[in-house]
């Protein structure tokens, strides 16, 4: 992904195009290369914009999902973005989810791929097995409906992050963080428009997951990906921009 990375004070990001601002919010192992997809699609019409989330470097006490938050609350201050759309994967999701209901006024719509928030599966009671570079490859394939998206590069990624102390405690963190932070009782006050996209095999955060989301938000469109499993717009992003597209569109018209 050849994409200039900005940096403006104690912030990292990617900002490419020009038009509305769409913001991408990356999951816990996640990088700016999960959405080189969606960045190369949408670059055109909209002003893409995705901060680089300090999930294993940000300060001890800050790692919690609501820490993550008062980060991109931070970042979004330091930009002065007015209001935006805004998308986010796995713990990326339950980010935006925590920003929207704390900023209503700042989120003009929200997209939820394989988002925790209500239930997530662990990584196991063994997680992070430090030095398991086998172990780390088959829990990165999980991830995926087809293990072949689980490329060598994002292994080794992977596998860098949980075999660095610092970073690898952070990341318990912000897993136990997110599994205590259930929002069920909170998403009725989501007012703005919702997309759901789901991968059908998601093992992660299951089908019955996107399914409580459509229940409990009252402005929510759920749209499935079948032979797809937790990271929908990186196993399957042709299709997964055509959705988007098709949301985005939507709420233009009836803006």
């Amino acid at each position: 992904m050849e994409y200039q990375i900005k940096e403006e004070g104690d912030f990292k990001y990617i900002e490419e195009g020009e038009g509305e601002t769409l913001m991408l919010l990356h999951g816990l192992f996640g990088a700016l290369s999960n959405f080189q997809f969606i960045l190369d699609e949408f670059k055109g019409k909209y002003k893409v914009v995705i901060p680089i989330i300090p999930i294993t470097e940000i300060e001890i006490f800050s790692a919690t999902v609501k820490g993550l938050e008062r980060y991109v609350h931070q970042f979004v201050q330091a930009r002065k973005y007015d209001t935006f759309i805004l998308l986010g994967n796995s713990l990326g999701g339950h980010i935006a989810q925590l920003y929207c209901l704390a900023h209503p006024e700042k989120v003009k719509a929200m997209i939820l791929t394989g988002a925790s928030g209500l239930f997530e599966s662990s990584m196991g009671s063994t997680f992070p097995k430090r030095g398991d570079y086998e172990y780390m490859k088959q829990r990165t394939e999980y991830t995926f409906y087809d293990p072949k998206t689980a490329t060598k590069e994002l292994v080794d990624e992977v596998f860098e992050m949980v075999n660095n102390r610092g970073k690898a405690f952070r990341i318990i963190s912000v897993a136990k963080s997110a599994m205590r932070e259930n929002l069920a009782s909170d998403l009725h006050n989501i007012k703005c428009p919702v997309c759901l996209i789901w991968g059908k095999q998601d093992t992660i955060t299951p089908p019955f997951v996107a399914e409580e989301f459509k229940h409990l938000i009252t402005h929510a469109d759920l749209y499935w990906m079948d032979k797809c499993g937790h990271a929908p717009m990186m196993e399957k992003p042709e299709e997964f921009n055509i959705l988007l597209h098709q949301f985005l569109d939507k709420i233009s018209v009836t803006a």
